[in-house]
């Protein structure tokens, strides 16, 4: 009698990484795509797992959709606090905020292109405006480290204004000018204290 040998088990793949590795092929394919062009079978390819394992993490292309820029944002949040950790004068703000502008925090080109998809669906499906909220919410708190909360809400959106407008240039953005812009915005107003300057404690103490 012939034995016939046992059917071999498939062995799983052990990938503890491979949620975050999703999240990650989502903005690669978002960058390249748009959201509107985005589906699971171009995210399993990037991420390169099978279609069925972002079904198994995610409850839908929407729900990924906005894990992945919820990880995006958390990424250049961080990103954008470290960058003004040596901050501690007037000059070094103004030049801190050029250099963000200019030299992009650590977020390639990608990365940004993604950020503006965020906006664009943002103002289409109501539920990401938590994720780009928070957003704002922490890039004005670091900023608040340096100037008043209203100036700080100035600054974050001329910010956002500038590194869009020197994307979408088609010849050289000036550095000066862009300098220039954030040193008016940061400006004090007469009888207020320069942007970076502690605030007297009671009694006259610094």
């Amino acid at each position: 009698m012939e034995v016939k040998p046992a059917p071999s088990r498939r062995v799983r793949r052990f990938d503890p990484q491979r949620r975050e590795r999703i999240l990650d092929a989502a903005i690669e394919v978002i960058a390249e795509h748009g959201v509107a062009a985005t589906t699971h079978r171009l995210i399993a390819q990037a991420a390169d797992v099978p279609l069925g394992s972002l079904t198994y993490h995610f409850t839908s292309l929407d729900d990924l959709r906005a894990q992945a820029f919820t990880r995006l944002a958390q990424r250049l949040s961080a990103a954008y606090a470290a960058h003004f950790d040596a901050v501690r004068t007037p000059d070094e703000l103004i030049e801190a905020i050029t250099d963000m502008v200019h030299g992009n925090v650590g977020a390639d080109a990608g990365e940004w292109t993604v950020s503006y998809e965020l906006y664009l669906a943002a103002l289409r499906d109501p539920a990401l405006r938590t994720v780009t909220e928070e957003w704002m919410r922490t890039s004005r708190t670091v900023l608040e480290r340096y100037v008043d909360p209203d100036t700080a809400r100035g600054l974050d959106a001329l910010i956002e204004g500038l590194v869009m407008h020197r994307m979408l240039s088609t010849a050289p953005f000036p550095r000066h000018i862009t300098r220039a812009a954030v040193a008016r915005a940061v400006a004090p107003e007469p009888g207020t204290a320069a942007p970076g300057t502690p605030t007297p404690e009671p009694g006259g103490r610094r």
